[in-house]
């Protein structure tokens, strides 16, 4: 409701083209969506099905992609997680539903869990409303199932340090249904460090599917 009354009241304007009106516009979503990855998030080599090649183990079953962080995609995350526009989160979950197969009827839709602190800071939980969203338009459950466990930050951390990070960041809060797919949803992925960890997780619990939706793609510079 309070988004919608911003909008009349001061429209966004579309993070690709200008045009007044939303923050993405058809045009530009069309665009986003219309080139996707197709290579895997792991080892990076060209793969036709999905963002996870058949020679991978990881320890999810199949992975999607929005597209790289770049461009316009960067901007609307951007906007999102540092410029507290809220409202983005329907643009960015809109995104991740086109890209997204149909999923089973019983399939668990997860967030990763947001730092408390960026929580404080931007005045939401910003993978959550993203998931919820997800969940709502397809019809599915949506649980705070893993929480962290620490509060430690990766933006400027190399591979080795994310992955010790993200080691220790996650917990359960409760038993999982372990006859049920479980959908993971994150920003982004640079090293796969706290995606992996999180799907590690959700097997040592018992849990057979593991599917993995992001928005973006970077690479650890």
């Amino acid at each position: 409701m309070i988004d919608d009354l911003i909008s009349m009241i001061a429209p966004h304007h579309c993070c690709g083209c200008g045009k007044t009106g939303g923050l993405l516009c058809d045009d530009c979503k069309y665009n986003i969506i219309h080139e996707p990855i197709s290579s895997c998030i792991v080892c990076n080599r060209p793969t036709n099905s999905n963002c996870l090649c058949n020679t991978c183990e990881a320890p999810f079953n199949q992975a999607w992609v929005v597209g790289e962080r770049n461009g316009i995609l960067q901007r609307l995350i951007g906007l999102y997680k540092f410029e507290r526009t809220r409202s983005a989160y329907k643009d960015l979950g809109g995104l991740l539903i086109d890209i997204l197969p149909e999923l089973p009827s019983n399939c668990i839709v997860i967030p990763i869990p947001t730092v408390s602190s960026h929580i404080r800071e931007r005045g939401y939980d910003h993978m959550l409303l993203i998931a919820k969203y997800i969940a709502n338009a397809r019809n599915l459950k949506c649980r705070q199932l893993i929480y962290r466990q620490t509060n430690t930050k990766q933006r400027q951390k190399g591979a080795r340090q994310r992955m010790e990070q993200a080691k220790r960041a996650f917990g359960l809060k409760s038993d999982t249904d372990t006859n049920a797919p479980y959908l993971l949803i994150d920003d982004v992925y640079t090293t796969g460090a706290t995606i992996k960890c999180a799907s590690q997780i959700l097997r040592k619990a018992g849990v057979k599917q593991v599917f993995v939706a992001i928005i973006a793609r970077q690479t650890l510079d």
